[in-house]
């Protein structure tokens, strides 16, 4: 993996998570509005990796846009392959995003405009739903995942500088504990686990299936 310190498609599977999917009638758009509308308790698996690399000492704000696209066949989630050659997360699996800028006023603004400069999804398509719990990275970001509906049709424009593949994976393959792999390697500060959704040729990984955890537990509880 570039720039990582391990690669994680080389380490073996510890165990499966195993949970029982989303049941379909949940991964609707009538459904996911009123659940964010009107949450319940529930418990975030929240997995502080902060420190484990310390790229960056003092955490950087981010937020991410976790695209959920209406298609006909049923939802999908929109995510991106980063290029190799970025200095943070290069090569891996993302949700459109980045650094918090002193112009954003949200943290949906900051998804909505990262969103729209790495693959050029204009705001116009998207319908905000809601927030994740925040989610703190090893490389020192505290990243705030907003949720949001993506009506089609729209266009896309992958920025080359940040972003190699604009990709879509079913939901419902996502939200079934069965696709959730548990993974753990050490390194020279701490160990480290993890999660891992592989799908067709695309590894989804780290702090990328760590939120998808939370969005699994938010939408099963």
């Amino acid at each position: 993996m570039a720039n990582f310190l391990f690669d994680p498609q080389k380490l073996p599977v510890e165990s499966i998570a195993g949970e029982a999917a989303v049941v379909s009638a949940r991964l609707t758009p009538h459904w996911l509005r009123s659940r964010f509308a009107h949450p319940p308790e529930w418990m975030p698996e929240c997995v502080d990796e902060f420190g484990l690399q310390r790229k960056h000492p003092v955490p950087i704000s981010a937020s991410v846009l976790v695209p959920l696209v209406l298609r006909e066949s049923g939802m999908t989630l929109l995510l991106t392959q980063r290029t190799t050659h970025l200095t943070d997360h290069a090569g891996q699996v993302s949700f459109p995003g980045g650094r918090v800028e002193p112009s954003d006023v949200s943290a949906a603004d900051t998804a909505l405009r990262e969103t729209q400069e790495e693959v050029g999804l204009e705001r116009r398509h998207i319908e905000l739903l809601g927030t994740l719990p925040d989610y703190v990275t090893g490389t020192g970001y505290v990243i705030t995942p907003v949720v949001g509906l993506v009506k089609p049709p729209f266009e896309l424009h992958a920025d080359p500088s940040e972003v190699a593949e604009i990709f879509e994976v079913p939901l419902s393959f996502l939200m079934d504990g069965q696709h959730h792999q548990r993974l753990s390697v050490q390194l020279p500060s701490g160990l480290r686990t993890f999660y891992a959704m592989p799908y067709q040729r695309f590894y989804i990984w780290g702090a990328t299936a760590g939120m998808l955890r939370n969005l699994f537990h938010f939408l099963r509880a």
